[in-house]
């Protein structure tokens, strides 16, 4: 086994980043389900956490910063559970007021 190459490096250590604010994001919808009461579905933030990870390992496997297609392809659909994750908790939180 060599020595992690810094793009490798970057790559998880932008994972780990991006999955610290997901987890941030997963315990607001958490706490809004908690106290208002109604039903945010805050279990689907793993979704994007996993799929980002998956992506972010298979870069990493192939010491490759993007042109992967297998690995875009996770990004993509990662980032569209987040936007539609993110969506729904926006207007779950602010309907009514």
């Amino acid at each position: 086994m060599g020595a992690v190459s810094l793009g490798q490096f970057l790559t998880l250590f932008g994972w780990f980043s991006i999955t610290v604010v997901l987890v941030f994001l997963l315990l607001i919808a958490r706490f809004y389900q908690r106290f208002a009461g109604e039903k945010t579905f805050y279990e689907f933030f793993l979704i994007p956490i996993v799929l980002f990870g998956v992506a972010a390992v298979r870069y990493s496997s192939i010491d490759q910063m993007a042109g992967d297609a297998i690995a875009d392809l996770l990004l993509a659909a990662g980032g569209l559970a987040l936007i539609v994750l993110c969506v729904f908790l926006y207007w779950m939180m602010t309907r009514n007021r």
